[in-house]
């Protein structure tokens, strides 16, 4: 029996040379790949009162969509600068590379509503803080932060877990 990782294709030297790109579009391309992370992702909060859940541009929109819909929830896109219409929220965040900025729309969390944020990497932390940053701000209340792969040198599930976050991956894989 196959495991998600068996699913994910990696890359040596992409973007750049020294880095081993984890490409999860052979898992998404997979139906039972699909399926397997789809459910294993949402397999801790199974059972947990979940209002939304939050994708993180772009990857996390695949899987938010899919969770959301097998949780029976709402589901949140956070985007790119520039990518929605009507009245947003922003929040910079910094890259290795640079900087960049995230936003939500401000009616798309209402106080007190129960968040599941996902998105497919995690690695710095820095988007999904950024995330959880935009959802706080419109009251709502992060119950847990999944993903496929999480690179555990890059030190984003400690930047997340010393936030006081439940972080949930799929794979770890080291290194960048």
């Amino acid at each position: 029996m196959k495991s998600v990782a068996d699913y994910i294709r990696t890359i040596a030297d992409f973007p750049h040379e020294g880095i081993m790109f984890r490409d999860v579009t052979t898992l998404f391309a997979d139906p039972r790949g699909m399926r397997l992370c789809v459910d294993q992702m949402l397999h801790p909060y199974a059972g947990e009162p979940i209002d939304k859940v939050v994708g993180l541009e772009a990857r996390g929109f695949i899987l938010g969509g899919a969770i959301a819909h097998q949780l029976g929830t709402g589901f949140v896109p956070i985007r790119k600068k520039g990518k929605l219409p009507g009245t947003v929220i922003s929040e910079a965040y910094t890259l290795e590379y640079g900087e960049a900025i995230m936003e939500v729309h401000d009616d798309a969390i209402q106080p007190g509503e129960r968040i599941l944020l996902v998105d497919d990497l995690l690695a710095t932390g820095g988007t999904a803080e950024a995330g959880i940053k935009l959802v706080e701000r419109l009251g709502g209340v992060i119950t847990g932060c999944a993903f496929i792969v999480d690179l555990p040198d890059l030190g984003g599930r400690k930047r997340l877990e010393g936030l006081g976050f439940d972080v949930h991956a799929l794979v770890a894989y080291e290194g960048a």
